[in-house]
């Protein structure tokens, strides 16, 4: 059982590997959802996630015969780096299976503590059942990343430092993968304060807990389909399904093109880089039913690579209208080219590219392809330089309504 007593000592150990993150306030998303929004930056802590809480926990539990097998577990990356590190702090080996698919910067990371890396699978659950055969064929001491009563504890000590600076919280939001920080941050929550609303929050794409819960057993999903990698699982813990059961008030799923968006939100408000499963719980803000509340916001951990940030600034530029991209036919004559150019520079658009297509039509005369790529201030200035292109006859078609 997770105790009051178990969850103190858990926070006495993790001081050792774990930055101090406090509340941060956040006006910005305090306005747009009605609530006094405070943020959880676990994107801080020095592995990059809050999983390193856990992993410390429930080594420093293990006897050293149990440490010196060498250890091993399976993770999309936060629990892999947290293993790593801890590892490398009780000077014992760990071996770490990944999903193939796990970001550049998390395998890199999770290397660079001295942890083997073994990629295998698609998802989570993949990785999961190789762990466990090398754990049997080796005689490893196998860490679960979230379905371990002593890791879920670690994880917990995240809410006793979120009552340390809040103690009138009404609502904390916490983001759902296989289940250990959602069973771990509510358990505890409930024992400090029985009143206070602990909130789940999954990928629509992923949502096994939501599944379970409503099913009032642990099911396991077909697939997994989202963007936010450190959640994608396809079964959550058995060991701490019961505990999710019983402290955890609702659950909330939120969509990918959510989660871009916030991205943007969160970089350009906050300067903070938060992995998509660590801005579930700041997308699930617009979901509440309820006002001025005081909210917290768990950010679980920010390791992303420079290419997955790249492709979601890019099409959080695109939904913001901010970037998008417009064909028009026009006639094959000098000058043509310059009337649609002035039209943009007139309504302050910015030209990124420029496509000149000749070959859209046999005959060029009457008709010639013009794709322009362009910046916008958002959706009213994109629609006001559409409406211009169409009262000086052009007839642009918005490539991102097409798709």
């Amino acid at each position: 059982m997770m105790t009051l007593d178990q969850f103190e000592e858990a926070c006495e150990a993790v001081k050792k590997v774990i930055v101090r993150t406090k509340l941060v306030y956040s006006e910005y998303f305090s306005d747009i959802s009605g609530n006094k929004v405070y943020l959880k930056p676990e994107n801080m802590q020095y592995t990059g996630a809050y999983k390193v809480r856990g992993a410390y926990y429930k080594i420093s539990t293990l006897s050293e015969e149990d440490r010196q097998k060498g250890l091993i577990t399976a993770s999309a990356g936060n629990h892999a780096q947290g293993v790593a590190y801890a590892a490398k702090l009780y000077g014992a080996k760990a071996t770490i299976v990944m999903p193939t698919t796990t970001p550049l910067i998390k395998v890199n990371r999770t290397k660079s503590y001295g942890a083997e890396v073994v990629l295998h699978g698609n998802v989570y659950d993949d990785a999961c059942k190789h762990a466990l055969k090398l754990a049997e064929e080796k005689g490893y001491t196998f860490i679960h990343p979230f379905d371990d009563e002593q890791v879920a504890t670690g994880q917990g000590t995240i809410a006793m430092e979120i009552f340390k600076d809040l103690p009138t919280v009404d609502i904390i939001l916490v983001p759902i993968g296989g289940g250990g920080l959602a069973a771990g941050v509510s358990t505890l929550a409930k024992l400090l304060n029985p009143n206070v609303k602990v909130i789940g929050v999954e990928p629509a794409g992923a949502n096994c807990m939501q599944e379970s819960i409503k099913a009032g057993k642990v099911v396991s999903l077909p697939g997994v389909e989202t963007i936010a990698d450190g959640t994608a699982v396809k079964t959550p813990g058995t060991k701490i399904f019961p505990y999710v059961q019983k402290n955890i008030d609702d659950i909330i799923t939120v969509d990918d093109e959510e989660l871009i968006v916030t991205f943007l939100d969160m970089m350009e408000n906050h300067k903070m880089v938060v992995e998509n499963s660590g801005l579930l719980t700041v997308a699930a803000l617009k979901h509440l039913d309820c006002k001025d509340k005081k909210v917290v916001s768990v950010l679980s951990g920010g390791n992303m690579d420079v290419i997955t940030i790249s492709s979601v600034v890019q099409h959080g530029l695109i939904q913001r209208g901010r970037i998008f991209t417009v064909s028009v036919l026009l006639p094959d004559r000098p000058g043509e080219l310059v009337n649609v150019a002035g039209i943009i520079s007139k309504e302050r658009g910015n030209v990124i590219r420029l496509d000149h297509n000749q070959f859209v039509s046999i005959n060029r005369n009457a008709a010639v392809e013009l794709t322009i790529t362009m910046e916008a201030f958002g959706h009213e200035h994109k629609a006001a330089i559409i409406a211009a292109l169409k009262k000086h006859g052009y007839n642009p078609i918005d490539q991102q309504a097409k798709m």
